[in-house]
């Protein structure tokens, strides 16, 4: 009786603020969302656009969650939700500037001449000429998501996540060691 009055006044943390914000609509919760997940999602974005545009997606993947709260259904990773409604906004965008081309998994990229030595630059330089979906994958990857949450997000198949991963690993190594080549 004592252990269930204690759990009745001293709740216990919730670690899903997005589950209670679409309780709730309280603003308290998007706050934690926002100080939580908005430098990751906006490091996601960047690597896959430019600063200007993961700025505005950003800004409209906020507005999309306060939107679009009632249909959030609790998950184990609600990290993973934010950043596919982040994704699709995303490729919304790219289709009305017309720049969005999804190249397959195995298109050859050939590494530009430049004078560069390795460093952090060229690795940017490297990470821009992969396909929109490797570079999306190994981002996804570098943020912390298991492959299940890649797949969640991306909405592809396992066997597909990790073709793509492996596909960019190997077109890094291929561009980067031009890069060290040349050096």
């Amino acid at each position: 009786m004592i252990a269930s009055l204690k759990s009745w006044f001293i709740s216990q943390p919730n670690k899903d603020h997005l589950a209670d914000y679409a309780k709730s609509g309280d603003n308290r919760h998007l706050t934690k969302l926002v100080a939580l997940f908005g430098n990751d999602l906006y490091h996601y974005l960047v690597t896959q656009s430019n600063e200007q545009l993961a700025f505005d997606i950003s800004q409209q993947t906020w507005l999309k969650v306060m939107e679009k709260r009632k249909y959030y259904q609790p998950q184990d990773n609600p990290k993973a939700w934010l950043f596919r409604l982040a994704r699709n906004a995303l490729i919304d965008e790219f289709r009305k500037q017309q720049r969005f081309v999804e190249l397959e998994d195995n298109t050859v990229i050939v590494a530009p001449n430049s004078e560069q030595t390795f460093d952090y630059a060229a690795f940017n330089s490297a990470l821009i000429q992969l396909s929109f979906v490797q570079r999306e994958a190994l981002s996804l990857q570098q943020e912390g998501f298991s492959l299940e949450d890649i797949q969640q997000i991306t909405q592809s198949n396992h066997e597909t996540v990790k073709t793509r991963l492996r596909y960019a690993k190997q077109h890094l190594k291929t561009i980067l060691g031009a890069y060290n080549e040349q050096a």
